[in-house]
């Protein structure tokens, strides 16, 4: 990065691409449209001591959440292309508060989903724009860290502080929490640039010609999907997991917040390792430490075991997904895969609080650590074939940040 950090355009001055500050800004652009996810938590939690929802109902209102954003994601895979992307930015946050707004005084459950279903949705495209618009940056690896450190960083505010306030201001608080986050991302809006598409890549001429990277790209989506999946369906419902075993919300959501601060400590390794061991050992290596993580919350009537399962698999989870993320984003160097990775990851996220609701019943926390379980055994399996032939094809080079390669050409060379 070089030390000119803003560059003026029309009287205003925005952050350069190759500066500091930008990374700073799409990743609050890219986590305004999906904070929820970060507190999903304390919003199942909070439904469920607010509103007297049941854990099941308030399971669906979080998925349905997340299956909006699964639908605006797939829509702007197809739109990213033919949009101004700043002003459809902008119409997506007003479309946010808005909703949040009305979520506010909402009680109804089903009426509810039907709310969340949309608010994902604006919320959904808003981050297919912020995936496709970093896959554009100079240094994607460095701005998919920031993001990274941005939700797990706002993310362990929200964790420590948002259920102790639904007693005393009720589940509305969540949602305007939501809304700050919007307007604050508005507000940064006019400081980036216009981050215009690359050029067509040598990997998409490829793809025209024989169509030989398809199978490869598709288990790299899978095991995007099964990982999200089996991380959220357990995180959805972490903390009636924990009053379960008989910890106190105090003490829940101080232990999510800090785990969620110490998780920032996966970002930092994937710059440590970078692709020195290519991206199949570290993949081998994290999923393998998350099954032990998930095994430890077995046990989550010791608040230390409890504590050491959320920082480890908040660190695995923070390490692995720019693993996950960039081997979608190495066979397109124009934001297209970018985004689709973006729309898998939200399908995994949406689909592990739904599978959990179904299954949750009153008690059922054993059955629900054991499907975690399987959907990171099923993520290790879709991620074997393509790590390891990103691996042959970019020659393990030692120098290579690990959301790259980003271009056919990287990946070939």
């Amino acid at each position: 990065m070089t030390g000119n950090t803003t560059t003026s355009t029309g009287g205003l001055r925005q952050a350069s691409p190759t500066g500091h500050i930008a990374p700073v800004l799409l990743a609050f652009l890219t986590t305004a449209g999906l904070f929820y996810v970060n507190i999903m938590p304390a919003l199942v939690s909070g439904l469920v001591e607010g509103l007297g929802f049941s854990k099941s109902t308030a399971g669906y209102v979080a998925s349905a959440n997340v299956y909006g954003a699964s639908l605006g994601a797939l829509v702007a895979v197809f739109a990213i292309k033919h949009l101004r992307w700043k002003k459809a930015a902008i119409a997506a946050l007003i479309g946010l508060i808005l909703v949040d707004i009305a979520s506010t005084v909402q009680t109804d459950g089903n009426i509810l989903i039907a709310m969340r279903f949309l608010h994902g949705s604006i919320g959904g495209f808003l981050v297919g724009i912020g995936f496709s618009v970093i896959a554009r940056t100079p240094a994607p690896d460095k701005t998919f860290g920031m993001l990274l450190v941005v939700q797990y960083g706002l993310g362990g505010v929200g964790l420590m502080t948002l259920p102790k306030l639904v007693p005393l201001y009720g589940t509305s608080v969540l949602f305007i929490a939501l809304m700050a986050f919007s307007l604050v991302t508005l507000a940064m809006l006019p400081f980036l640039a216009s981050y215009p598409a690359k050029e067509k890549t040598v990997m998409e001429a490829e793809r025209d010609g024989s169509g030989v990277y398809f199978k490869p790209l598709v288990l790299a989506l899978l095991a995007v999907f099964c990982f999200q999946a089996a991380n959220m369906g357990l995180a959805a419902y972490v903390i009636e997991l924990g009053k379960h075993a008989g910890l106190t919300t105090g003490s829940i959501s101080t232990t999510l917040g800090f785990a969620n601060w110490i998780s920032v400590a996966g970002a930092v390794f994937v710059y440590v390792i970078g692709l020195k061991n290519g991206r199949l050992k570290p993949l081998l290596l994290g999923l393998v430490v998350t099954i032990v993580g998930m095994v430890l919350f077995r046990f989550s009537s010791n608040a230390t075991l409890f504590f050491i399962a959320n920082v480890i698999t908040g660190i695995t989870w923070a390490f692995l997904i720019p693993y996950l993320l960039g081997m979608c984003a190495a066979f397109d160097g124009k934001g297209q895969m970018a985004a689709l990775s973006g729309f898998f990851s939200k399908m995994g996220l949406a689909s592990g609080p739904f599978v959990a609701a179904l299954v949750i019943g009153e008690s059922n926390y054993t059955l629900l650590i054991n499907l975690a379980i399987m959907g990171i055994v099923l993520c290790l399996v879709t991620a074997f074939m393509p790590a390891r032939l990103l691996d042959q094809k970019a020659g393990r080079e030692p120098d290579i940040a690990p959301m790259q390669p980003q271009t056919a050409q990287e990946v070939i060379e």
